[in-house]
């Protein structure tokens, strides 16, 4: 970069009268620019380290050419800066899309401060924050001026030994099902994903996903080079073993790459749909005989309403599963989660967890050891009550919107979503739920997720569809279901103008 100012410096120097009066002497002392000159083609693309000698020559300009225009190191400094080579972002990095949920969170945000009241049903993030006692658990801690230094890499032992006792006492699962040797405390369910597709799969290897589904699961999967398999869900919004058998055996039919991996959360978000406990036994038996491991993300247990919650501990000792105590636990902030690992496992997620993370957020990991004290159930069941209330104002409004087929609803059995299929008939060219979204945000300032975010990228059903988020609160849900209707109408009438 100093040789290119160099010879942009000659370069003006032969533009003036100076160059036809220099001396011998003095353009024996440019050698070097004229060479350099000569040279720029081949040289463009190559960096340059100053050596004494580059700096001696450019020290000298000014004594060579004494009358000409020398620009201030301040100039040259920024016209060195924009000669410099931009370093590369990763092919990996470019491919990955961007969490379209947050895109929303962030323009109504930006809407938020520009003084608008916005409805937030969108994001999955209860409103209460973490349980008090959880919270005094933090304060306290910080008060002590504890070290709060590393833990195990798999997290402190006593919370794993918390959770361990939650599974035998929930579901009634085998001790050694989840021996605290098998627990991984993570940061949050996103490290969990890491940590599992790392130790699980390499470049190259498939892994089936529900055709509706969390959108990090594609999008963290294709960061790693792991191909994708879509599989179709059925009519009741759910993956089961009978379409997962479909996709297997179309796969080798047409000699497809086989299936390496599943995972698949119940209660899905963002359907809400929920297994029932033989549909999640057929799953897990389908990929032990197939040798397909699976990936259980139950993230959502615990916010259900009348049916029955089962883990696929209780029918796989392969299987992975996954949770997190930022949905019913309500600390979405504070990074925390676990997973329960096969034996095989324990060794490669532990090397894994200690040079990828070391350990998740110790104070996260001392406050959550008060998660299933008694008062802290009694709050967070009481917030579970509040989630029913928002569901069912939801449904019941929009059941008064009669262009809204009820079958196009998914049945909402679990989490807080609500998740809707447009229909043809609500629809035009250019005019799917993304831009229903859209307008809605713009216009009326309710924030609901369109479909692109969840269905699979190859088919249409993204522009079909949208999520409502009653995490927010009873009013927040009633207060942007009226304005969603008021906004409806309008709605109708842009799509018939279109059509």
């Amino acid at each position: 970069n100093r040789l290119k100012i160099e010879i942009q410096f000659f370069a003006q120097t032969l533009d003036s009268n100076q160059f036809n009066t220099m001396s011998s002497e003095k353009w024996s002392r440019t050698r070097l620019p004229v060479v350099a000159l000569l040279l720029l083609p081949f040289i463009s693309s190559f960096s340059f380290v100053p050596t004494s000698r580059s700096r001696f020559v450019i020290s000298e300009r000014q004594r060579v050419f004494p009358q000409a225009q020398v620009k201030t190191s301040q100039s040259q400094a920024l016209e060195m800066k924009s000669t410099m080579p931009t370093p590369k972002v990763s092919n990996r990095a470019m491919s990955v899309p961007s969490f379209k949920v947050m895109d929303v969170l962030q323009r109504a945000n930006e809407l938020q401060s520009s003084g608008h009241n916005v409805i937030h049903c969108e994001v999955g993030q209860p409103e209460s924050g973490a349980p008090s006692t959880v919270a005094a658990a933090a304060i306290e801690s910080l008060s002590g001026r504890n070290v709060m230094g590393y833990t195990d890499a798999f997290g402190l032992l006593a919370l794993r030994q918390k959770i361990s006792q939650h599974y035998l006492k929930k579901y009634h699962v085998k001790d050694e099902s989840v021996d605290p040797k098998k627990i991984v405390v993570t940061t949050g369910s996103s490290g969990g994903f890491l940590l599992a597709f790392t130790a699980c799969f390499d470049a190259g290897d498939t892994v089936a996903v529900a055709s509706s589904g969390y959108p990090c699961y594609r999008n963290i999967l294709g960061a790693l080079d792991v191909k994708l398999a879509n599989v179709k869900i059925n009519d009741e919004f759910k993956l089961t073993a009978n379409e997962l058998k479909d996709e297997i055996e179309f796969r080798r039919e047409n000699n497809m790459a086989k299936i390496d991996g599943l995972i698949l959360s119940s209660p899905s978000n963002p359907t809400g749909a929920m297994l029932s406990p033989e549909e999640l036994q057929g799953l897990c038996e389908l990929c032990d005989e197939e040798g397909i491991q699976f990936i259980s993300d139950e993230i959502y247990h615990g916010i259900t309403y009348g049916k029955k919650e089962a883990t696929a501990l209780t029918y796989s000792s392969n299987a992975i599963v996954m949770n997190s105590f930022s949905k019913y636990y309500s600390m979405s902030g504070w990074r925390l989660g676990w997973m329960i690992i096969p034996d095989h496992l324990v060794h490669p997620i532990n090397a894994l967890q200690q040079n990828m993370f070391i350990n998740a957020p110790t104070i996260s990991q001392t406050a959550a050891l008060k998660c299933w004290d008694d008062d802290t159930i009694e709050e967070l069941e009481a917030h579970v009550e509040k989630y029913r209330q928002s569901r069912s104002c939801i449904l019941e409004e929009l059941a008064q919107v009669p262009e809204i087929n009820q079958k196009n609803i998914a049945p909402a059995d679990g989490g807080f979503y609500v998740y809707i299929d447009l229909g043809e008939e609500n629809m035009a060219p250019g005019m799917g739920s993304v831009a229903m979204c859209r307008a809605l945000l713009e216009e009326e300032y309710v924030a609901f997720t369109p479909g692109n975010d969840f269905e699979d990228p190859s088919g249409n059903l993204g522009d079909r569809r949208f999520r409502i988020s009653y995490a927010g609160g009873v009013e927040n849900s009633k207060e942007g279901l009226t304005r969603f209707r008021r906004f409806w109408p309008t709605w109708l009438q842009r799509v018939k103008n279109a059509k």
